[in-house]
């Protein structure tokens, strides 16, 4: 299970990571109402952080599908378990 929870705790980084990059787009649009940058460098910049932010959840599907992968390899490997015990009380 130290897997498994290291990787519930990566994907939280991952989030956690994903809502300061939406906020920094929010500081952006606030800077580009309040003319202190212009329109077209305030798309540059989000065009870069929202790139971040596509990455960022690409990398948290990863983890999310390493968890089923290692969930599923659990539950086979107690199925085997089940077969052994199975076997050895019919002999």
């Amino acid at each position: 299970m130290g897997f498994i929870k290291r990787l519930e705790r990566n994907i939280a980084k991952k989030e956690k990571a994903i809502e300061a990059e939406k906020r920094k787009v929010e500081e952006l649009k606030d800077k580009c109402d309040s003319h202190s940058i212009t329109r077209a460098e305030y798309k540059i910049k989000k065009n870069h952080i929202e790139e971040k932010i596509r990455s960022l959840n690409s990398r948290m599907r990863v983890l999310q599908g390493g968890i089923t992968k290692e969930k599923k390899h659990l539950e086979e490997k107690e199925k085997e378990k089940m077969r052994e015990k199975e076997e050895k009380g019919k002999k």
